[in-house]
């Protein structure tokens, strides 16, 4: 879908979604990353602030880093109140998408069920569904026999290794297609006069007496007002070049999916016991995935053994599947912050700023942290939603530990 001949500029092309411009010497807002959160940004602040003169920069093709690696699931159930808020409002802003694009990014509310296997589970669960709710987020805790309405295909025999005492349930969740989602903002940033530049590497940022003004790209030098990083596991690698050490760790992350399969798996399901999760896509294959892996790496892939334990712990949960044929896998990079929370924010650079730290999480994000990230670019302050996720909260000692939801990549 996207344009096959860099650097030709068709803007009237039926068959692109997008132009494939030159990059002009000077914008105003310079986004480094044309990943899912990038591309959102740009569009909001188009359709928000009214910016235009902006160029999201890719260093390989639009959203083929994590955008085109991710298992694409959805939810805002999470514990503490700054992670609830914005991921609700990136759920609400999901629930409206397909209309505000005018493209079909196949938004399935499905739910998404995360289940217990023990009675500090059962505890840690039922605290999350009384936060969830006090903060307007749909959630509900399910019985083991309530869970198998649910998703009937779950084992929850009581003669297992960690057998199934119920689970939280938040309807509202779900998936979408991650792709249709790139292609989708892409287009709508296109269009307001927006260039999206591939195949342009970010080689280093010019600053100047504490000021960014500038980017230096393997096509050639672009002067910046503003310059939004946003590269996912890469970030810590760019902010470097200015100068700003992140606490950031890059990991690798895998998952898989099966040969193509009749619908028969209705839901998502999480474990952090059993140590997986399973959704069925759109098309039918299975698509599931674990934890990172434990060493740090720039590299998209990961070792085998992580792969191996991901399909003992979906047979565990799921003994329907042992026939299934694995298709595929693949692994993304991703970035996570000592307290497993994003750093969405200024930097000690003027002009500079930073959108990383999402972990395993930054899909279900995408629209909610492009509304905000947009919202800081143009006023130069936070938006109340992304300002408990300064990075200055690691000094402060105001963190938001969501290590408990990232348990399991999700």
């Amino acid at each position: 879908m996207s344009p096959s001949t860099p650097g030709a500029d068709l803007p009237d092309h039926p068959d692109r979604l997008w132009r494939t411009p030159e990059p002009k010497r000077s914008y105003d807002v310079v986004i480094v990353g044309g990943g899912g959160h990038g591309l959102a940004t740009a569009h909001y602040l188009a359709k928000n602030h009214g910016i235009t003169k902006v160029a999201v920069l890719e260093k390989g093709w639009l959203a083929g880093g994590n955008m085109a690696r991710n298992t694409t699931i959805i939810r805002s159930n999470y514990l503490w109140d700054e992670s609830a808020g914005i991921y609700e409002h990136a759920l609400k802003l999901w629930e409206g998408l397909e209309e505000e694009l005018d493209y079909p990014i196949l938004f399935s509310q499905r739910g998404v069920l995360n289940l217990a296997h023990s009675l500090q589970d059962v505890r840690d669960s039922v605290r999350r569904v009384e936060a969830n709710r006090l903060n307007g987020v749909d959630a509900e805790w399910l019985d083991a026999e309530q869970v198998k309405e649910v998703c009937p295909i779950v084992n929850t025999s009581p003669d297992v290794r960690y057998p199934v005492l119920g689970g939280t349930y938040q309807a509202r969740a779900g998936i979408a297609k991650h792709d249709y989602v790139a292609w989708g903002f892409a287009r709508s940033a296109d269009a307001a006069g927006i260039d999206i530049i591939q195949n342009c590497e970010v080689t280093g940022l010019d600053v100047v007496g504490g000021r960014v003004v500038g980017v230096r790209t393997t096509l050639g030098p672009i002067a910046a007002g503003k310059v939004a990083l946003c590269s996912a596991g890469h970030t810590s690698v760019l902010a470097a070049m200015a100068g700003i050490e992140l606490p950031l760790q890059s990991h690798p992350l895998q998952a898989l999916v099966s040969e193509l399969l009749e619908p028969v798996h209705p839901t998502v399901v999480m474990s952090n016991a059993v140590h997986v999760y399973v959704s069925q896509a759109h098309k039918g294959e299975l698509v599931m995935g674990a934890g990172i892996d434990a060493y740090n790496s720039y590299t998209q892939r990961g070792a085998f053994h992580i792969i191996e334990e991901q399909m003992s712990a979906a047979l565990e949960l799921f003994p329907v599947f042992a026939r299934a044929h694995v298709l595929r896998t693949w692994g993304g990079i991703v970035d996570v912050s000592p307290d497993a929370s994003p750093i969405v924010g200024l930097t000690p650079v003027d002009n500079l700023y930073l959108n990383c730290g999402w972990g395993t999480g930054g899909f279900k994000a995408t629209p909610g942290v492009g509304w905000v990230y947009a919202h800081t670019i143009a006023h130069d302050t936070p938006h109340a939603l992304n300002a408990p996720f300064s990075l200055d909260r690691f000094t402060t000692g105001a963190l938001v530990d969501e290590h408990g939801a990232a348990a399991v990549a999700h």
